[in-house]
C-alpha cells in the first residue's frame, strides 16, 4: 500500500492506494468513528482487479483535524474528495463507495458539484443522504410517525454528539479502550488490530454531526443522483433503519438494492461479499451490461403517481 499527503484548502489529508493504477479506479470513504483502515479487508480484495484509493477524512487517522465545527460541513468534505482524486487520478472518472459517514458525505458529490461528471457509479452502505432523509421525515412525520420514532430511538447517539463537552470527553475518558469490546459484543465484529487513533477519530468525528445534521434535516435540498447507485443494506443495522431508504427511487433513476444479513460494520464481517458486490457493480457499469444478480436487484424507477419531493 502506497501513502501520500494531499492538500485540501489548508487541510492535509493522508491518502492511500492499492493495486494497478492502469485499472479502473475505486475510491472508498470511511465513516465514524473509523479511519481508512476499516475498509482494508475489502480494499485488499478489490485491489486484485482495480486501482483502489482510500483516505483518512479530516479529523481521522493521519489527516489534519480542523478546530472549527464549520470546517466539517458537507461542502468541505466534498472538496476533500475532489482534492484526493485530483491529486491521484487527475481528470479520470472513478467509482465511489462509502460506509456510514463516508456514505453520507459522498452523497454530496454524487448529487451536485464538479465530480458528478466523473463519478461513474456509487455504492452506498449504511449512510443515507441527509437531504433525502429530511424529505423522508417531512413525509413520514404526519403520516407514519411510528417510523420516525423508531429511527429516532436508533439514532439516540446523534443528540448526545451535539452536547458541547460530554461527547468528546467520553472518548478522552476511555471509550477508545472499550471500543474493540463494544464492536465484538454488540456488533459481532473484530478489527484485525486495535485502531491506534481511535480516541482521536471518535473525539474529532462528532464535529461531522454538529456541522451538518440540523441544517440538512431542517432545510433539505432536492438532490437527485447523477450516476447509477448500488444500495447495500445490512438488515441487522442497529443505527440506520432500512425504512430510511424506502423513497430512494425518487432520487435515483438507476437504483439497485441488495440486502445483506449483517450488522452495521459489514465491512469487517463480510469483506468477501462486499468486494464481490462492488466489483460486480463496477464491471456492470464499465461494460454497459449488469450481471443477472444486479439486474434482479434493480428497483423500478419512478412510476405514475410517484412525485419528486
Amino acid at each position: 500500500m502506497n501513502s501520500l499527503a494531499v492538500e485540501s484548502h489548508g487541510v492535509r489529508l493522508q491518502a492511500y492506494t492499492l493495486g494497478d493504477s492502469s485499472q479502473p479506479p475505486v475510491v472508498l470513504v470511511h465513516g465514524y468513528p473509523d479511519n481508512h483502515s476499516v475498509w482494508l479487508p475489502v480494499a485488499e480484495r478489490l485491489a486484485q482487479r482495480y486501482f483502489v484509493i482510500l483516505y483518512d477524512v479530516r479529523g481521522a487517522g493521519a489527516s489534519d483535524a480542523p478546530a472549527n465545527t464549520a470546517d466539517y460541513r458537507m461542502a468541505q468534505l466534498s472538496a476533500d474528495l475532489e482534492a484526493v482524486v485530483d491529486a491521484i487520478i487527475p481528470g479520470r472518472e472513478f467509482h465511489l463507495a462509502g460506509h456510514d459517514w463516508g456514505s453520507i458525505q459522498s452523497w454530496e458529490s454524487v448529487t451536485a458539484g464538479p465530480l458528478t461528471t466523473r463519478i461513474r457509479s456509487y455504492t452506498s452502505l449504511s449512510g443515507p443522504c441527509l437531504d433525502h432523509m429530511g424529505y423522508w421525515m417531512r413525509d413520514r412525520a404526519p403520516n407514519q410517525p411510528g417510523q420516525v420514532l423508531k429511527q429516532a430511538l436508533s439514532s439516540w447517539y446523534i443528540g448526545f454528539f451535539h452536547l458541547p463537552v460530554l461527547a468528546p470527553l467520553a472518548w478522552a475518558g476511555g471509550l477508545d479502550r472499550l471500543w474493540p469490546s463494544y464492536l465484538k459484543h454488540r456488533e459481532g465484529v473484530e478489527e484485525a488490530s486495535p485502531n491506534p487513533t481511535q480516541r482521536r477519530d471518535g473525539k474529532n468525528g462528532v464535529q461531522l454531526y454538529r456541522a451538518n445534521f440540523r441544517h440538512k434535516l431542517l432545510r433539505p435540498e432536492q438532490r437527485p443522483a447523477h450516476c447509477p447507485v448500488q444500495l447495500i443494506v445490512p438488515t441487522g443495522d442497529n443505527y440506520v433503519g432500512t425504512q430510511l431508504f424506502e423513497d430512494l427511487h425518487l432520487w435515483v433513476s438507476e437504483l439497485y438494492r441488495r440486502d445483506i444479513d449483517a450488522t452495521h460494520w459489514v465491512l469487517l464481517s463480510q469483506p468477501d461479499t462486499l468486494a464481490e458486490w462492488i466489483g460486480q457493480f463496477v464491471d456492470g457499469v464499465e461494460n454497459g451490461r449488469m450481471p443477472e444478480a444486479l439486474a434482479q436487484a434493480r428497483i423500478n424507477p419512478i412510476t405514475m403517481g410517484d412525485t419528486q419531493p
